[in-house]
């Protein structure tokens, strides 16, 4: 395989061991980084280590220190800290098997490829996927990367297998922090209808390649453009498309909705009247009228 393995180990089930390796599923996109650099010059800027009352130091003399109370610290050599072993080091056990929907969104991190290490792996690969795949379950435990253990997934993926590392409890904040002042009210049921109707007017089948990062795509044009400028400053006013937000009410997201789902939007601009009917104070037999039509209706 061209790519190089990201980690090399066994998976364990029981007293079953498969040599397996680990790629990485992802990588990082397009994205534009800056440097900081000095204006009347034109050339970039550098940092130094400095130390408080000492200045620039060496990178001989930088140790790793724990902060155990405030001004007092454990140093540590780096061959202490690689020598520090865990069990799970070159071995992922699966210790817990689980419905994949019980695993909450939030605790999902980065995806892993895993793949057989060799071909006497291949047959109990094969076995641990097709058993994971009719079970409809992914597998638990605990694996060290690169200094760090993490609590990881294994679910069946095509021919292969994928992992996941997933967050620890204490990183994930609580949702009733913040969704505790949402109210739990039941919604207009025209309202919800039409929001139902608009949802399925634009569902479809997921293609990443419909999406590209507009932001970067901005920026690689406002540096093509400030090149071609040869340093004149380059800003446009552009309209956000968001409108004035104002105290909306029924009417208004109804009007919205139908909007959305009219081309023309039709049914917006004859909804409009009548919002407005009740403020201009029209006529009291007016008003009594419509309330009875709609009865009638």
């Amino acid at each position: 395989m061209a790519a190089r393995a990201y980690w090399q180990g066994q998976i364990r089930l029981a007293l079953v061991s498969i040599p397996v390796e680990i790629y990485p599923a992802t990588r990082s996109g397009a994205s534009i980084s800056f440097k900081q650099i000095h204006e009347p010059s034109g050339k970039p800027i550098h940092y130094e280590k400095v130390v408080t009352g000492v200045g620039p130091v060496d990178r001989d003399e930088i140790m790793k220190g724990y902060e155990v109370e405030k001004g007092e610290f454990v140093l540590l050599e780096q061959d202490e800290i690689d020598a520090v072993k865990l069990e799970s080091k070159k071995t992922l056990e699966l210790t817990q098997f689980v419905d994949a929907r019980d695993i909450d969104v939030m605790y999902f991190e980065k995806p892993y490829f895993v793949v057989p290490a060799d071909d006497l792996a291949e047959e109990a690969f094969i076995v641990l996927r097709e058993a994971l795949k009719r079970t409809k379950k992914v597998g638990l435990g605990q694996l060290a990367m690169r200094g760090r253990e993490y609590v990881v997934s294994l679910k069946a993926c095509g021919r292969g297998m994928v992992l996941e590392t997933l967050r620890y409890a204490d990183e994930v904040n609580r949702a009733q922090t913040y969704f505790r002042e949402i109210p739990d009210d039941a919604p207009d049921p025209e309202l919800l209808d039409l929001a139902e109707a608009l949802i399925e007017k634009k569902s479809g089948t997921f293609d990443p390649k419909e999406f590209h990062d507009r932001y970067v795509d901005a920026l690689k044009d406002l540096i093509e453009r400030k090149r071609k400028a040869k340093g004149r400053k380059i800003i446009e006013d552009k309209d956000d498309g968001g409108g004035q937000r104002n105290g909306s009410n029924v009417v208004d997201l109804m009007a919205a909705l139908k909007k959305s789902m009219e081309k023309g939007g039709k049914a917006a601009a004859t909804k409009a009247p009548a919002k407005k009917t009740p403020a201009a104070k029209k006529p009291a037999a007016k008003t009594a009228a419509k309330p009875a039509t709609r009865k009638r209706a």
